[in-house]
């Protein structure tokens, strides 16, 4: 049965649009609401909630403390026996009133405007707002995703050159409650050499992360988690003893996800030993792991175009064949990352356009995602189009997050205002966290820019490119291969011949970097010698075999 709840501004305040959000956030969390607008007597907001029988009465004042103190004083005796009646009573107002609001003893809880939104919907969920124990909040990334609604989850990478500075920012981030989820950034000989300390080299110990050696030295991490809004962990799945490595990981951090590429962490990009081929056949193999598990699985997989300049056809086709290896290989919850921004130059309408044909050709893959298939939006700024200046990345990452609200993501990974600079520390993500979580809030009432026309032509135009090239893929398949989309082989010829390309794998062992790219109309685009743009089958058809 839908509650009902009821709030106004009491006495001589008009200040209702702490009224209306509350009102507005008890909507989204199921309830029915009544508005009683400003300035309302004492006598006229209890006779509504005796006739409306509410369940919470919500009252909000916003003047002078001493007024305040003395009008909720006779608010509380005129309101007894609704009081004892079982309804619930919540006050909303300024520090100073709520602090007197505190001491008459009578609201259930008490809001003083430093609450985040999410705070005030878990409330209204019926449950903790300021939670007291690990149990308060979710520990898996679907329940904490599925809590935190409307609202994505939020996460960051975070990694220190030693343990100990890093124990003490985790420390400090889950204190402040900044983040859901913190990535763990490891340097390279954790993520390669982890079982291999012989290939380990002191020298770069910490060079662009925490230089974890060991499951104790995961497990201190952990551990430093253990407080504040007690944040989820996970790391990367490691470029070298895949399997082992996501033991560790779950059995120290109760990885929240795997994050993998498809096509990269190896030779080609020099961050793995594995040739190509070789390495998706244990990527492959990875994600199996993981979906047996339930675990939710991310491909870090079309950024890692994107940031080399590869097209946007070429961006869309890795996102598909992404989601389309997770399925085969038995994830059930699947993280699709988008990044924006990549590459830098990109127009708003073009990446909103690029986005949607990734998730229109990958929902059929879904099923209705009952037992099956399901896919998370994760969302996140392109790591390369931050500015130096860090006063203008701030800007940035609040236009760009609010850009990126339109596609209602399920998760959003912060690339905090510092990352052009240095690596982020503690406060540099609590600062990001803020600028991140106004910009969503104001982002929940914002129109519909999906709907745009040129949005929505340039989707179009690119789910039919993108179709072009699969097929291309498709074909490469040697005779008796009965799925080329998800065959090794296949999948590592499309690299080496140039279906899958991006112009700086030039000089690669196995990219070809023979492919143009030009930022066009706010769409990265496939060109000629002459700057002139190149239909994919013509790109294709050009290919020097």
């Amino acid at each position: 049965m839908t509650k009902t709840v009821i709030a106004a501004a009491l006495g001589e305040c008009v200040h209702v649009a702490g009224v209306s959000n509350f009102l507005r956030l008890a909507e989204k969390a199921g309830w029915k609401t009544i508005f009683l607008g400003p300035a309302v007597p004492v006598e006229t907001l209890l006779e509504a909630a005796r006739k409306e029988k509410a369940d919470l009465v919500g009252v909000s004042y916003r003047l002078t403390p001493e007024t305040g103190e003395r009008l909720l004083g006779q608010f509380a005796e005129a309101a007894s026996d609704l009081h004892e009646a079982g309804v619930r009573f919540a006050f909303a107002g300024t520090p100073p009133v709520a602090e007197r609001a505190e001491k008459i003893g009578f609201f259930e809880k008490i809001f003083d405007g430093s609450e985040e939104p999410e705070q005030v919907l878990a409330y209204l969920k019926g449950l903790p707002a300021q939670a007291a124990s690990e149990a308060d909040y979710p520990q898996t990334t679907t329940a904490r995703i599925r809590w935190k609604s409307p609202y994505p989850i939020l996460r960051h990478h975070f990694g220190l050159p030693t343990m100990e500075a890093t124990i003490e920012g985790i420390q400090k981030i889950a204190e402040a409650q900044a983040l859901d989820l913190i990535s763990l950034g490891t340097d390279q000989d954790a993520q390669e050499n982890f079982f291999h300390p012989e290939r380990q080299d002191p020298r770069r110990k910490g060079a662009g992360g925490v230089p974890v050696r060991s499951p104790e030295d995961y497990r201190a991490l952990s551990a430093a988690s253990r407080r504040g809004n007690f944040p989820l962990l996970r790391a990367y799945s490691g470029t070298d003893d895949f399997i082992r490595y996501a033991e560790v990981l779950t059995e120290t951090i109760h990885n929240a996800w795997c994050a993998i590429p498809l096509f990269w962490f190896n030779q080609m990009d020099g961050r793995g030993p594995w040739d190509l081929e070789g390495s998706i056949r244990e990527h492959q193999k990875v994600m199996s792991w993981y979906g047996q598990r339930d675990i939710p699985v991310e491909l870090n997989e079309p950024h890692h175009w994107g940031m080399r300049d590869s097209s946007d056809v070429v961006y869309v086709v890795s996102a598909f064949l992404a989601a389309y290896n997770a399925k085969k290989f038995g994830v059930r919850d699947y993280i699709a990352q988008m990044m924006f921004n990549s590459p830098p130059g990109t127009s708003d309408a073009m990446d909103l356009a690029k986005m949607l044909a990734i998730l229109e050709m990958i929902a059929p893959l879904s099923a209705g995602g009952q037992g099956g298939f399901r896919i998370w939006k994760q969302t996140r700024i392109g790591l390369l189009s931050h500015p130096l200046d860090t006063d203008a990345a701030r800007g940035h990452l609040a236009a760009s997050t609010y850009l990126q609200m339109a596609l209602k993501p399920d998760i959003y990974h912060i690339v905090g205002q510092t990352e052009a600079h240095h690596a982020a520390t503690a406060d540099d993500i609590i600062e990001a966290g803020k600028i991140v979580r106004r910009a969503i809030n104001n982002a929940l009432g914002a129109p519909d820019m999906t709907k745009a026309p040129e949005v929505q032509e340039r989707k179009e135009q690119l789910i039919a490119e993108a179709r072009v090239l699969l097929e291309a893929i498709r074909a490469l398949a040697a005779p008796g291969v009965e799925d080329p989309w998800a065959e090794a082989a296949t999948l590592a010829q499309a690299v080496t011949l140039g279906l899958l390309d991006a112009p700086q794998l030039g000089n690669n062992k196995f990219g070809r970097g023979e492919m143009r790219t030009r930022i066009l109309d706010g769409a990265c685009q496939a060109v000629d010698a002459a700057g002139r743009p190149l239909a994919e089958k013509v790109r294709i058809s050009n290919l020097k075999k």
